[in-house]
């Protein structure tokens, strides 16, 4: 077994902040059970704020980013979670305040692994990621609130985000007519090919008007943007719907009042991907490998980097130019 891992870490140094790619000892990669030798990690918009000194994200210096990893057990001191076991890690404090998935091995605790599910190998299910993990919970809430295929439109705010492309695929995949909302023009035939039904400008969904309540529209949302755009969802959605929300790139002030909810019996269901319960995240990711997998998932992934190209990997995610997802091969197969 080795006793060091390359990394890729972020961090202050007496020359500034810095990306670099460097070699930790395997008792340095924090606390836990697992160690995983890693095969695949993939790049979340919170992966490109802790590259950066502004993202206020990162809480150890240094830090391996990487909220999701997915690769093979090597050393386990639990029982319940066997050397050999191929596995899915995300969220909790991975990539935040503990050292994350862009490392040849990452240390976890066991009750932060996933099994691999049936039908899933690590490069599919980082290809999904904790992305495709977020629009899955937002999916699975919606349907549990009562959104059933043939319903009507079913929104998606961001659609060419990580998140948002996600949704797209996974709601066409379940028969949903999905209506893609982007502010980049050039991304329709390709949403199109994801499954949209229709795609429509961001600009439609952030009208001057604020009225309290407005036409009806939708049968269901899954919002990726917040502030004003979920505040005209709230009253643009059809009576008894609900919109799943998971993103605030649009601003954390929503202007909303009492009256979809009390008027129109609407929902509004918050969206938590890195503090899941175990047995709902298993059941999320069982779903994932069977009735919500994305049709199109190697559209969705627009871009593969390896190891070394870590250090400039993060500017699309941070200057918003990014569509779909961001696989990295740590030690997977080309």
């Amino acid at each position: 077994m080795t006793s060091s891992a390359r990394a890729f870490t972020v961090g202050r140094t007496d020359a500034g902040w810095t990306r670099s790619i460097t070699t930790l000892p395997i008792d340095e990669l924090g606390d836990g059970e697992v160690l995983v030798r890693v095969a695949y990690s993939g790049i979340n918009f919170k992966d490109g704020l802790a590259s950066s000194e502004g993202g206020r994200v990162a809480r150890i210096d240094p830090l391996v980013p990487g909220v999701d990893l997915a690769g093979e057990v090597v050393e386990s001191s639990d029982p319940s979670v066997a050397v050999g076991t191929p596995v899915i890690a995300h969220g909790y404090d991975i990539g935040v305040a503990h050292h994350g998935g862009f490392a040849e091995y990452a240390r976890v605790k066991s009750d932060w692994v996933v099994p691999m599910p049936a039908g899933l190998d690590a490069r599919q299910s980082m290809a999904v990621g904790t992305a495709g993990y977020t629009a899955a919970l937002s999916v699975d809430a919606l349907e549990r609130a009562g959104l059933q295929p043939g319903a009507g439109p079913v929104v998606v705010t961001g659609a060419t985000g990580g998140v948002g492309s996600m949704a797209v695929g996974m709601l066409a995949a379940r028969g949903h007519h999905v209506v893609a909302a982007t502010g980049k023009a050039s991304a329709a035939d390709w949403l199109r090919a994801l499954g949209a039904a229709e795609v429509i400008d961001r600009s439609e969904l952030t009208p001057d008007s604020m009225k309290p309540l407005e036409r009806e529209r939708w049968a269901g949302a899954v919002d990726c943007v917040g502030g004003i755009t979920l505040g005209y969802l709230l009253r643009t959605l059809r009576y008894g719907a609900s919109v799943a929300a998971s993103g605030l790139t649009g601003g954390t002030d929503v202007p909303a009042t009492v009256l979809p909810f009390i008027l129109r019996g609407v929902n509004l269901l918050g969206i938590n991907s890195s503090a899941t319960l175990r047995e709902p995240r298993l059941a999320v990711w069982a779903r994932i490998a069977t009735d919500l997998m994305p049709q199109h998932l190697d559209r969705i992934v627009t871009r593969t980097v390896d190891f070394d190209a870590l250090p400039g990997a993060f500017q699309a995610y941070l200057d918003n130019t990014n569509a779909g997802r961001t696989l990295v091969r740590i030690g997977g197969e080309t």
